[in-house]
């Protein structure tokens, strides 16, 4: 059951990650810019969802911007990942819908440096939304209070660090931490704690590599999302195996 789990897993982020390229290269414009409309070479976007879905190259040039084949190996290895560690459990779902959209929040955040309010709030929203009828189903209600806290607090945290050094993070890092903490707070306080620790030293150790780079890697803007999404995930990996 756990193979077969892990394989339609598997299937469903390599099919999610063939949409991704497309959104991420629509989305990956500064704050006051409109989405972007037409392909690198400049021909119009178009197909189902007013040109939101649809195949991650463009027909006339080539890809729009990630490539798919990384777009597609990211989220099928992903997908499998977690389906290994929840296993049959219904919170599973949960973690499906938001996998490709943390990818995509990756793609474009690596691309710009922001994290889209188009992404980052209905992320939050669907998670507490499928873990709240996962625990209506189960009976696990008081998970979903405890999840819902602990977005609260891993927001909460992440707001106190906009507020101490704003130049350090955005507002964008403080409403992914709200879905983060709600999928983490899903298995308890110590996983929320790993997970968020787990982002916060990735990207510590990543800034670290980046200042013995010398004066150019002093220089470099660092994206926080890659390193929130990558410790959220071991987190939810490890929290998922123990609630095994």
């Amino acid at each position: 059951m756990s193979v077969m789990l892990m394989v339609l897993a598997a299937a469903y982020g390599a099919a999610a990650g063939l949409l991704i390229p497309r959104p991420a290269h629509r989305l990956s414009v500064e704050p006051e810019e409109e989405w972007r409309a037409a392909c690198p070479e400049g021909h119009p976007i178009t197909g189902v969802a007013r040109g939101w879905l649809g195949r991650g190259r463009c027909a006339r040039c080539g890809t729009y911007g990630p490539g798919v084949p990384a777009t597609v190996t990211v989220t099928s290895l992903v997908c499998a990942a977690l389906a290994a560690a929840t296993g049959p459990r219904p919170e599973l779902a949960a973690w499906l819908l938001a996998a490709p959209v943390a990818v995509l929040l990756v793609a474009v955040d690596r691309r710009v440096r922001r994290l889209p309010d188009e992404l980052t709030l209905p992320l939050a929203a669907a998670v507490a939304g499928v873990l709240g009828v996962v625990g209506w189903l189960t009976g696990e209600t008081g998970a979903w209070r405890r999840a819902l806290l602990g977005g609260l607090v891993l927001g909460g945290f992440y707001l106190l660090l906009f507020v101490l050094r704003p130049a350090g993070l955005g507002l964008g890092d403080v409403k992914l931490a709200l879905g983060l903490g709600v999928a983490l707070g899903w298995y308890g306080w110590p996983t929320l704690v790993t997970g968020g620790a787990a982002g916060v030293l990735i990207g510590a150790l990543y800034g670290a590599g980046l200042l013995l780079l010398g004066p150019e890697g002093r220089k470099a803007t660092m994206p926080l999302g890659p390193f929130m999404i990558s410790g959220a995930f071991c987190g939810l990996l490890l929290g998922a195996s123990a609630a095994t």
